[in-house]
């Protein structure tokens, strides 16, 4: 009889596990990377030097909650094309761990959850951003734009670009000019990022009539996009060292890094006009995500060894 009540016991903490587990998969925990590679480096930046570590960890806590709610209102209103696409199919909300109307209550909670916490623990701007990036993913992304036209992500990616004028806006009260250079860095690179996924996904995009650019133009015409996109990212970013008085270390990776960010975008771009050589667009995905987060490290190791 103790073996059983044993077994029992194990067996409910597992299906808590599971429980547990699909609520995080609801927030997308791999979106939230965006927010930790550009929010710290730019609270960094802001401050000219190490801000307060306790306003850091609440900014990033409220910003996780806020990407959190964002996403799970995005798989609530995708979970019809969700349950038709491979690369989703597993989500929460399609195999029926979570129900529909449980992950609404949560995507209200979290959203509701964020605000106050910005308001009460931050600031009054970091709490009007947080849900300004909220709305634009939710309805300006997920319900306008994303099933009605391949500009969608080019337009709608302005919600990942949020994070770092929340940071800006936690650790000064403003938005500076310097912020909005780092969101328009984020802006240009959003469509160079995801735009060589979506070739990838392009199936299933097609299946689910979402109109991705890689799933409804050829490969070179994408290729020509990401390269443009790319080249934007990289210039824009040169634009903050005048702005905001970066030295050699940040001079020297926006320079070099955005070289190599055109350049594997140039590859894909050249690999796809040749008939004979096969396109590797991951490769520039990856590429893009270390472009980015050696970027943002840069924007954070500069100010603390030149101050």
């Amino acid at each position: 009889m103790p073996h059983v009540a044993h077994d029992t016991s194990a067996a409910i903490a597992y299906r808590a596990f599971l429980r547990i587990r699909a609520y995080v998969v609801l927030t997308k925990p791999r979106v939230m990377e965006l927010l930790l590679v550009a929010t710290a480096p730019t609270m960094v930046l802001a401050h000219c030097g190490l801000p307060n570590l306790s306003l850091v960890v609440v900014t990033l806590i409220g910003g996780s909650i806020s990407s959190g709610s964002a996403s799970a209102f995005n798989m609530y209103l995708d979970r019809d094309m969700d349950a038709q696409m491979k690369r989703t199919s597993g989500r929460p909300l399609v195999t029926g761990e979570v129900t529909p109307r449980s992950g609404l209550i949560y995507a209200w909670l979290l959203a509701i959850s964020s605000t106050v916490w910005f308001y009460c623990l931050v600031n009054y701007l970091a709490a009007v951003l947080s849900v300004c990036a909220i709305l634009w993913y939710v309805v300006v992304y997920t319900i306008i734009l994303k099933r009605h036209t391949e500009q969608n992500i080019v337009w709608g990616g302005i919600a990942g670009c949020f994070p770092v004028v929340i940071g800006w806006a936690a650790e000064t009260g403003t938005v500076s000019w310097s912020a909005v250079t780092l969101f328009l860095v984020i802006f240009f690179w959003t469509p160079a990022h995801y735009w060589p996924l979506s070739v990838k996904y392009g199936e299933d995009y097609r299946r689910v009539n979402v109109p991705m650019l890689g799933a409804i133009r050829n490969i070179e015409y994408v290729a020509k996009r990401v390269t443009a996109y790319a080249a934007a990212t990289a210039v824009t970013s040169l634009l903050l060292i005048p702005i905001a008085g970066m030295n050699w270390i940040y001079s020297t990776v926006a320079t070099a890094g955005g070289a190599w960010f055109v350049w594997e975008a140039l590859r894909f771009q050249v690999a796809a006009r040749r008939a004979a050589a096969s396109p590797r667009p991951m490769r520039v995905f990856a590429a893009s995500n270390a472009y980015l987060a050696l970027l943002f490290a840069a924007v954070a190791i500069d100010p603390l060894l030149s101050h």
